[in-house]
């Protein structure tokens, strides 16, 4: 038998084998791997998405945080796990875009190691400063950095990670030299903030949110092109004088690329489902997050999520060379 025939003779039975696994899945407990540590907000969407798939899935859905490298560490073992839809990754936008422009030559892994699953929300940052500090808003950040060049302390969870590059594009906008402490995720560096060990921070919403709320820590502006309904209060940074000054997080599921397709979309749909839940949407927005809003629909796909991240790197690559964001 002639090799073209064998090949011919091998694709219908490779389209039946991958329904039946896709049908087989999942045989054990899916790990969704968090790259932070707990208590930040990936933490948090890792957590509550697990809890949803796992009751639609009527299976065990666990995470695993593997933090390190902004990221990196815990992306790149996704990458290299057996590619069976048993272990995900939380992505964020710095471990799916940001970090391929500033790690450059670096990066453990490439954007193609990974398949896109579904976007499961976005979220603005916020601007924090602590309570010892009299800075009260954009203005006074501005004045007292400007009086000091280099004196100022702000916090992030790691070098990459989207508080970090906005943090860089508020600099240039406002011609500001304030000094990056990167740290190990928002839990760490949240609690130095509050401990008023570091003046300034910049975070994800929903992480930042208890903090603010019981008056731990201040805000003085959010990056959304709106106001927050979670903090009504505080005026957005282009409010404040940064015009069309806009930056927003985002959150999603990869899998290892070599995935199986229909585990990938049976994963997809779940996974979207989940995304459209109300109690799941109620939680999130409680937090100031958004939904996915990929698919006409409000939702996300694989196809869609692919789509964004593609169109999330080229963005972000632009904004790191202009920033000159780089690993030392």
């Amino acid at each position: 038998m002639t090799t073209h025939r064998r090949a011919l003779l091998a694709a219908p039975l490779l389209a039946l084998a991958r329904p039946a696994l896709a049908q087989g899945f999942p045989t054990r407990p899916i790990r969704i791997v968090v790259p932070f540590t707990p208590a930040g907000t990936t933490d948090l969407v890792a957590r509550l998405t697990a809890e949803q798939l796992g009751r639609r899935l009527n299976h065990q859905v666990v995470v695993d945080n593997r933090p390190g490298a902004s990221g990196n560490v815990g992306a790149e073992f996704v990458a290299r796990s057996e590619p069976d839809g048993h272990t995900l990754l939380l992505t964020t936008i710095g471990t799916g875009a940001i970090n391929f422009a500033v790690f450059r030559e670096r990066m453990p892994y490439k954007p193609e190691d990974l398949a896109a699953v579904a976007l499961m929300t976005r979220v603005p940052n916020v601007l924090m400063a602590a309570n010892r500090t009299s800075i009260r808003n954009l203005a006074d950040m501005v004045r007292e950095a400007k009086a000091a060049p280099g004196r100022l302390n702000y916090g992030t969870a790691g070098i990459a990670t989207s508080p970090h590059v906005v943090v860089e594009q508020l600099r240039l906008a406002t011609g500001i030299d304030i000094t990056h402490v990167p740290y190990r995720g928002s839990g760490p560096m949240l609690t130095e903030l509050v401990a008023e060990r570091i003046e300034l921070g910049m975070d994800n919403i929903p992480s930042a949110l208890p903090f603010i709320r019981d008056g731990k820590i201040r805000a003085l502006g959010v990056t959304s092109a709106r106001r927050n309904a979670s903090l009504p209060d505080v005026p957005t940074i282009a409010e404040q004088g940064v015009a069309d000054f806009e930056a927003t997080a985002w959150f999603g599921v990869l899998a290892p690329a070599a995935t199986p397709a229909p585990v990938v979309s049976l994963l997809g749909r779940e996974l979207d489902a989940v995304g459209k839940d109300a109690a799941f949407r109620a939680r999130l927005a409680s937090l100031g997050a958004d939904p996915a809003g990929l698919t006409p629909d409000g939702g996300s796909s694989p196809e869609a999520f692919a789509a964004f991240i593609r169109a999330e790197i080229a963005k972000w690559a632009d904004v790191v060379r202009r920033a000159n964001v780089r690993v030392e």
